[in-house]
């Protein structure tokens, strides 16, 4: 009989504008540097992803525009909501990533800020190419003709077995 996974739900904050607004290459999983009052203040789930992109400068990788809200029982020991975030990838990653970023014209996108298994708060980091206006209609498009199809099936009855 498997185990059941028993850890909590921990929060997780996510930036649902990457997908519609950047095709998604390659996601990696990096750490990144905090105080103590902005990771309790993320496991209230106060994190905001949106608008935040990740750079490469002098072979180090920073997260910027994420904003973190501050701590309520922070008092004087509380962060800078917006302040430029170190993440932590091992160098060979992070060449890689400069490489991809300045040959082909990608960019680096924050997708998810969430905790691991052991507590550790982890970024998903994804290389991604933007997308034109008319990318993002033909995603449009294809959305709404699944579901078009699901709902038929559904209304023949064999909407339990369509994948």
């Amino acid at each position: 009989m498997a185990k059941k996974d028993t850890t909590p739900q921990t929060p997780r904050v996510t930036n649902r504008k990457a997908r519609r607004d950047y095709e998604l290459l390659e996601t990696i999983e990096a750490g990144i540097m905090l105080s103590g009052t902005e990771v309790k203040s993320l496991r209230n789930g106060k994190g905001n992803l949106n608008d935040s992109y990740a750079m490469v400068e002098k072979g180090e990788l920073f997260l910027l525009n994420f904003h973190i809200s501050t701590y309520e029982q922070g008092n004087r020991f509380n962060h800078d909501p917006v302040r430029t975030r170190k993440l932590l990838l091992h160098k060979n990653e992070i060449l890689r990533l400069t490489i991809q970023v300045q040959e082909k014209g990608l960019t680096l996108v924050p997708t998810a800020v969430y905790f691991n298994k052991r507590g550790i708060v982890k970024v998903e980091v994804a290389v991604g190419r933007g997308k034109h206006l008319y990318d993002k209609r033909e995603d449009i498009k294809r959305r709404t003709q699944e579901r078009e199809v699901r709902r038929e099936l559904g209304n023949r009855g064999l909407g339990r077995f369509a994948g």
